[in-house]
């Protein structure tokens, strides 16, 4: 990598640490050449403190080290994005990340849909909408309209009309996270399933 240690005139690049299996960004650091040497050569990732003025390895007092896993270079040649897997909290605050948030994975737009599903389950009479009037109906009403929307994507899947697909796909995918609420589960749940099976 052709990293532009001099850009600040202070030897230094800000390295981006972001947690390789949730790619939640943990914190910030800043690292010279001597502390990228070190981080590549112990797999521990180490850092330049400003404030003490020397290497210091992350978790070197506490044990919460971060496991590098990999780095990436920015398009200046000015910024690391360094993967890692941390063992413990990230932050001498003992959070998560240093930004206070949980490092836990999300599926974007899934993971918001889950938590309005259970909202709806919680907070919401039958009579006040569609997925809290499912769930008053009970799991096997539920199974069931997530065995007639599978059935409606094979369906659609046979004929050539792509916007019908996608939509009964959409109900699909709705009714199954309706289902897995119900039974006390979440997408993460299943994505463990699979990471286990992955060869």
């Amino acid at each position: 990598m052709n990293i532009d240690f001099n850009k600040n005139n202070d030897g230094l690049v800000p390295a981006i640490i972001q947690d390789a299996s949730t790619k939640k960004v943990l914190m910030l650091g800043y690292m010279n050449a001597e502390a990228l040497e070190k981080t590549k050569a112990t797999k521990l990732v180490t850092f330049y403190s400003r404030t003490k003025k020397r290497l210091w390895t992350k978790g070197e007092e506490s044990g919460n080290v971060l496991n590098l896993v990999d780095i990436k270079l920015d398009c200046d040649n000015d910024t690391l994005l360094v993967s890692v897997l941390p063992k413990g909290p990230t932050c001498h605050k003992g959070t998560d990340t240093c930004w206070g948030e949980p490092n836990e994975e999300s599926y974007g737009f899934i993971s918001h849909l889950q938590d309005v599903i259970k909202d709806r389950r919680l907070n919401f009479a039958p009579t006040e909408s569609y997925v809290s009037s499912l769930f008053a109906k009970g799991i096997n009403k539920i199974a069931q309209k997530v065995g007639e929307e599978a059935v409606e994507v094979v369906i659609e899947a046979k004929d050539s009309d792509d916007n019908l697909f996608l939509n009964e796909s959409a109900d699909l995918l709705f009714h199954y996270l309706i289902l897995l609420e119900a039974k006390g589960f979440q997408v993460k749940d299943v994505v463990e399933i699979l990471k286990g099976r992955e060869k």
